[in-house]
């Protein structure tokens, strides 16, 4: 059974009820009086020097933290600076926070107690990636100055996206395209590394457009929130992205494995903002500014033209001495070009009286009485050559009429003969070629053609009622020519 101290019971035999101060403050008394003096081994997690001097930071092991704090006035006396990932000894005691309900040990010394797990992992591990040349400075390539479209990848419920737009949106207001994703956790390293190959995967001919610059950025945490970001998987996705990148994942004193494959590292997600886009007003002044110093190069430019000008005009002679000196020089040269004119004319007329001197109509008459007498002697020996030539022509050209006259086909019908041919117009050149009651056409002297039908009477009504013809003349004894068709 309980007992109650005498003090805590209440007039009317209950016990009395504490304050929550009261409460609080016995129970900080306790703890301090139970453990007045512990040694403890731990892993610091998280360190923060504030600004007044003191240092607040965390002891853990795989199962269990607690909250520990340097005051200013011991800080200089550790033997070792807190940072984080190293695991330590410390002394002190355990004392409790009345206004938040915590307990914490107020460390007095500190002692190195080696590396802890996780950071000798991290450690390993960036060694063999530095190994493969994944942080070469010769791999990160620049951001782009003024891009069109920002991929974030990060929370969209968390404060770290409304930082981002917040902070685009007053500097470069350009299209942001956020790819959900959660930043703690066993899902989060997968989850990252798949939003930075989609992103690289987009052709920009969707509805979402392929970005000119990635974002990954996370708040601060623990090494334990941030540990998803120093996968190795996430890492090399970060190194083989085609898109420039931009890691901004925890505070400024937080650093993981993908801020050294990154093309950059921000210490703040509004840093990363910032680093992304320029600053839209800046442009326009430095625009501003750059036409104003083009108009004052133009101004300054043109103004050393005018005194160039003006220096070059003191030097030259003034327009009217310019003329006088010209109207000087043409009155010289008119008043000496009289003389000039007649002394030339006289020359040319003594050298006209010389060459005339030498000419005479004989040299004239000379050439044409040769030329005449070639002319006649080559007259009377072209003229009988020419005549014989004529002879010949006349001669030929008579026996080509002759000829023309007896290959006539019109000739024979002169004779007496027709010429017979077809309906279609071919000639019958033999009366075998012709079948009974086949319709021929006969033309004559006269150029009067008939129709006939062979061994029958003529079809054409026409031709029965067509005069007959006179009686022919008896036919002359048939020559040694032949027939001609």
């Amino acid at each position: 059974m309980t007992e109650v101290a005498p003090e805590s019971i209440a007039e009317d035999g209950n016990a009395r009820p504490y304050s929550v101060s009261e409460l609080a403050f016995a129970l900080k008394r306790t703890l301090e009086d139970a453990y007045g003096f512990v040694r403890l081994r731990g892993e610091i997690s998280k360190v923060t020097h504030h600004s007044n001097g003191h240092v607040y930071l965390t002891l853990k092991d795989e199962r269990a933290a607690i909250d520990g704090v340097v005051w200013k006035s011991q800080v200089r006396a550790l033997s070792i600076r807190p940072e984080q990932g190293l695991e330590v000894v410390v002394t002190g005691k355990i004392t409790a926070y009345p206004a938040g309900s915590r307990y914490q040990i107020v460390i007095e010394t500190m002692e190195a107690a080696g590396v802890g797990a996780l950071l000798a992992q991290l450690e390993r591990l960036k060694a063999k990636l530095a190994a493969e040349g994944l942080f070469e400075v010769s791999r990160k390539r620049p951001l782009p100055s003024m891009p069109a479209v920002v991929g974030v990848i990060t929370s969209p419920t968390g404060a770290v996206i409304r930082d981002i737009l917040h902070r685009i949106r007053d500097r470069w207001p350009c299209r942001v395209v956020v790819w959900p994703v959660v930043v703690q956790g066993d899902q989060a390293a997968a989850q990252v590394a798949a939003a930075i190959q989609g992103f690289c995967a987009l052709d920009g001919g969707g509805v979402a457009p392929r970005p000119d610059v990635l974002i990954v950025a996370r708040g601060g945490g623990s090494v334990e929130d941030l540990w998803p970001f120093n996968d190795e998987a996430l890492a090399r996705a970060v190194a083989g992205c085609a898109i420039p990148l931009i890691s901004a994942v925890g505070h400024e004193t937080d650093t993981t494995l993908i801020d050294f494959v990154s093309d950059r590292r921000a210490p703040t997600p509004t840093a990363a903002a910032e680093m992304a886009t320029p600053v839209l007003a800046e442009l326009k002044a430095a625009v501003g500014d750059l036409g104003s110093r083009m108009h004052r190069c133009g101004g300054r430019v043109v103004e050393d033209r005018r005194a160039r000008v003006a220096h070059a005009e003191r030097a030259l002679a003034r327009v009217p001495d310019l003329v006088r000196l010209a109207e000087q020089r043409l009155d010289i040269a008119s008043g000496r070009l009289g003389a000039a004119l007649a002394r030339n004319a006289a020359l040319h007329e003594r050298a006209l009286v010389r060459v005339a001197s030498r000419f005479s109509p004989l040299l004239l008459q000379r050439p044409q009485a040769v030329q005449r007498q070639r002319l006649d002697s080559l007259t009377a020996r072209l003229r009988p050559a020419a005549e014989r030539r004529l002879e010949r022509a006349a001669e030929r050209l008579l026996g080509l009429s002759k000829l023309y006259a007896a290959a006539d086909p019109d000739r024979p019908l002169a004779r007496g003969f027709a010429r017979v041919a077809r309906v279609d117009g071919a000639l019958v050149r033999a009366g075998a070629e012709l079948a009974a009651g086949e319709t021929v056409a006969m033309t004559f002297a006269d150029k009067v053609t008939r129709t006939a039908v062979v061994d029958g009477l003529a079809a054409d009504p026409v031709a029965k009622t067509a005069p007959k013809p006179a009686k022919s003349k008896p036919k002359p004894a048939t020559s040694a020519q032949g027939d001609l068709f």
